[in-house]
């Protein structure tokens, strides 16, 4: 299946929904402590009491991002997987600004693939990281993103709503750092 990943027109896909469910068993717990010294921040990987269920929608080639590339495998005219990068420019930085597969393909190896394509994309480009966002909620993601080779580098603990600790959904950052380009500071 991997074999028929492809780039993607903006043209063509502009504004595709993508509809995100999944069920989790797990979160991060976020704690967030303050002393006079400083701040101490923990993530505790904590069951739910009841598994959370998510069910979200979002676009392709959104008008705030910068330089859009987006690869996806289509069947019957049908998006059924897509990894959709965007550029930073001020932080030599790519995004992952979508990962998504089709429930029916999942564990195929096609997250994997079209990750590669990313990462292959921030190497051509001489990026210094590939970043994404993800939630503490979303534990399958976030498995597979620290088995690709992906790290924290960052939280947003009001994100969503000023509620996102309790609510266990923090917007959390994971980046994989790649070679550093020749005028990256050390």
């Amino acid at each position: 299946m991997t074999d028929k990943i492809t780039p993607l027109s903006q043209t063509r896909w502009q504004d595709y929904p993508l509809h995100f469910r999944y069920t989790a068993h797990h979160y991060y717990h976020v704690e967030i402590d303050q002393t006079t010294g400083g701040y101490s921040v923990s993530f505790t990987k904590k069951p739910f009491d009841t598994p959370f269920q998510a069910n979200s929608t979002d676009k392709l080639f959104q008008p705030w991002y910068d330089d859009i590339k987006a690869w996806g495998i289509v069947e019957n005219e049908q998006l059924v997987a897509v990894i959709e990068t965007a550029v930073e420019t001020w932080s030599n930085r790519l995004r992952v600004t979508e990962l998504w597969i089709d429930d029916a393909y999942q564990r195929q190896g096609i997250g994997r693939a079209l990750m590669d394509i990313a990462v292959n994309r921030a190497r051509e480009e001489n990026r210094r990281a590939v970043i994404l966002e993800t939630q503490t909620c979303n534990e399958t993601a976030i498995a597979f993103y620290l088995a690709y080779g992906f790290t924290l580098v960052g939280f947003d603990a009001c994100c969503y709503s000023n509620n996102d600790v309790k609510n266990k959904e923090v917007r959390i950052e994971l980046g994989l750092f790649l070679d550093p380009p020749a005028n990256d500071k050390v």
